[in-house]
């Protein structure tokens, strides 16, 4: 009888655990259970990978973010700090005895140090207001940091007597940029003594000048770089103000030299991009990413190269058509590695600076983010649409990939991920396009599937092998829809000439390649043609907007978020005009008028009888939330199914984890409630 009990015992916890080891289909929350890695950095002796691992709490609405080394050969990771703060810009010193780090622990942001083992966190700097970024000189006599600085007269300024006033003025263009107004300050790189652990006498060396560096609202610590002597930084600005920096993308690369105090402007012959500058280890040689079209944000990014002693430059990745950012030099100097997007995926590459031949290194159906070089290795930041970044190994010479940090381990060993297909389709012109094609986890080719057309971004964007934590491919396959991911007209990774050609074509070929997509793959016996949505986001909010009026018939349900409706009143309210510039062709009132604005999606809304949901970011100034209240109304009055989702704290994108969550499950809620 004790036998057939423990025999029983045995079968009822197997089973349990085969019922805990059956993995799930991905849900809203999970997104926010993935550890967000970045920040990677290689110790001077190239034996030590340090970097960030960030954490939410979905409780608190709060991120943690913590600091990890690991080795280079491979391991565990380790958590070095394991604090109730957050941690953040966390580099290695050059003599690699001390690793310097951001933190707010003292009340507000300020530059600490610690032990390459977490251990003796001490503060560094007391800089009045705290301070974004830094980074130390090779040599260790000195550190840069940045910080903002009032420059402007305010509304407090000029009208003393009414302290509780809450106003802002301005006389000129760029009152506000991407999700904040400005506020009469700028972000100025300062030059600090250092010595061993303390920051002495620091300088402001923009001084007065009402011009940011890094620039917003995406610039790090890649546009400004230390020459190996100590004695020059490289730094990016775009030295503008007002309606001239609104319609420019004119920055510059400029060259401080410390002992002088002179500041040299090295790009003044190209009129567009110049960004990141990188020393040559001997400190001989500049290169840096540049883009040659004025105006035009989504130009190819090349790599140039200038001699600092006669300032002669050249253009090394000529003929490479495809773009190239995330510079390296090697040890000797001879060869730069770089990542450049190649059919939607982005690879390691390596130029010989002697003969200029250009490698591709890595290959798969992954993104590399950034690179590094350590010893014999590079390393990098990977990405795929079924894994977040993770650390990689990658051998130079013949491009193997060794995964060295899994922090989602834990994660992935409860969920389960759907195959991606890779197709090539032909288009209404003739031409070859690439789409993804995800399935749900359990796919099973007897059923038939609702199908979501994934409208693109940018939108000189790739729909790539991304990890997004809002538009994740896998959690809208997981939630039993195929999705159809077409890299349409106008993006990237597919030579130059594929991605201009959308600007000033809005309503063009890129609209036709998005219904052949989803034309094409919905013949397939496993998609029902009658369950077809179209979602998306930024331009992919438009390209909704758009097939709304004009798809006769072929979506039941669409999806649009932060989209452009009304042509005139987007580029009568946006803030980079150069982009409206480039790609409407200009302002509305212009003679002749520019064509784009036939393009419009409110003049197709008479045509709309679609249900249609509407999301919108309060804070978003690059499409303000007045266009999805066009929209939303103008459904309303039309007696077109339609929901508003307005979100009074986010920007372009949905950022925080409980508005995040709430997003996923009115998404899916529409589109079950039409597609299922």
């Amino acid at each position: 009888m004790k036998k057939i009990k423990l025999l029983f015992l045995f079968v009822l916890i197997a089973a349990s655990g085969s019922a805990f080891a059956q993995k799930q289909a991905m849900i809203p929350e999970t997104l926010w259970e993935f550890g967000r890695v970045g920040g990677m950095q290689v110790s001077p002796d190239g034996n030590t990978i340090l970097f960030t691992v960030t954490n939410y709490d979905v409780e608190t609405n709060r991120a943690s973010r913590d600091v990890y080394t690991i080795a280079v050969s491979g391991g565990q990771p380790r958590n070095i700090t394991n604090s109730p703060e957050n941690e953040f810009n966390a580099i290695w010193r050059p003599d690699g005895l001390r690793i310097g780090y951001l933190s707010s622990k003292s009340g507000n942001v300020q530059m600490w140090e610690m032990e390459p083992d977490g251990s003796n966190p001490q503060q560094v700097s007391h800089v009045s207001g705290g301070i974004s970024s830094f980074e130390y000189s090779p040599d260790m006599r000195h550190i840069y940091f940045t910080k903002r600085v009032k420059i402007e007269e305010s509304p407090h300024d000029m009208h003393p007597d009414l302290p509780l006033s809450n106003v802002y003025i301005y006389d000129d263009l760029m009152y506000r940029h991407w999700d904040r107004w400005h506020d009469y300050s700028y972000s100025h790189i300062f030059i600090a003594t250092y010595h061993e652990g303390t920051i002495g006498r620091h300088i402001d060396i923009m001084e007065g000048e009402p011009y940011d560096s890094p620039m917003p609202p995406f610039g790090g610590s890649s546009q400004i770089s230390w020459s190996p002597d100590g004695n020059y930084l490289a730094y990016t600005c775009k030295k503008k103000v007002g309606k001239e920096r609104a319609i420019s993308t004119n920055s510059n690369i400029y060259l401080y030299n410390l002992q002088t105090q002179q500041t040299t402007n090295l790009t003044p012959f190209n009129e567009g991009y110049d960004r990141n500058p990188v020393f040559s280890p001997d400190g001989r040689y500049l290169a840096w990413e540049s883009m040659e079209t004025p105006g035009f944000e989504s130009d190819k990014n090349r790599i140039m190269i200038m001699n600092l002693q006669d300032g002669s430059y050249d253009y090394y990745t000529k003929g490479f058509d495809q773009s190239a950012g995330n510079v390296r030099w090697s040890k000797d100097g001879r060869t730069i590695y770089f990542v450049s997007g190649h059919h939607a995926t982005y690879q390691m590459y390596s130029l010989d600076l002697a003969s200029r031949n250009i490698t591709q290194i890595t290959d798969g159906w992954h993104n590399y983010n950034s690179l590094a070089i350590a010893g014999d290795y590079l390393v990098g930041e990977r990405m795929s649409m079924s894994s977040p970044v993770e650390i990689f190994r990658v051998n130079k010479n013949d491009g193997t990939q060794v995964q060295l940090t899994n922090i989602n381990e834990l994660v992935f060993d409860k969920i389960q991920m759907g195959n991606i297909e890779q197709r090539w389709i032909e288009t209404t012109d003739g031409k070859q396009m690439l789409v993804w094609v995800i399935f749900p986890p359990n796919f099973d080719p007897n059923r038939q599937y609702p199908a979501l057309l994934y409208c693109g971004g940018g939108p000189q964007s790739a729909v790539s092998q991304f990890f997004s934590y809002r538009w994740n491919f896998q959690i809208m396959a997981a939630h039993d829809y195929i999705i159809i991911a077409p890299n349409r007209r106008g993006l990237p990774t597919f030579g130059q000439e594929w991605n201009d050609q959308i600007s000033q074509d809005y309503g063009g070929q890129n609209m036709q390649d998005l219904l052949t997509a989803a034309r094409e793959v919905s013949k397939e016996p496993y998609i029902d043609e009658s369950r077809l949505g179209a979602v998306g986001a930024s331009y992919g909010g438009f390209s909704v907007f758009w097939l709304a009026g004009n798809h006769e018939g072929l979506f039941s349900a669409f999806i649009s978020h932060c989209g452009m409706f009304n042509f005139e009143s987007w580029y009568g309210t946006t803030e980079e005009m150069f982009f409206a510039n480039h790609d409407i062709g200009g302002p509305y009132w212009a003679d002749p008028r520019p064509h784009s604005y036939e393009f419009s999606p409110h003049l197709f809304v008479q045509n709309w009888d679609t249900p249609i949901l509407v999301i919108h970011g309060a804070k978003d100034y690059r499409v303000p939330k007045s266009e999805g209240l066009q929209a939303f109304n103008a459904a309303q009055l039309l007696g077109v199914p339609s929901r508003l989702i307005i979100y009074p704290e986010e920007n372009h994108w949905v950022l925080t984890p409980q508005n995040s969550i709430l997003w996923q499950r009115e998404f899916f809620k529409w589109l079950d409630k039409w597609l299922k």
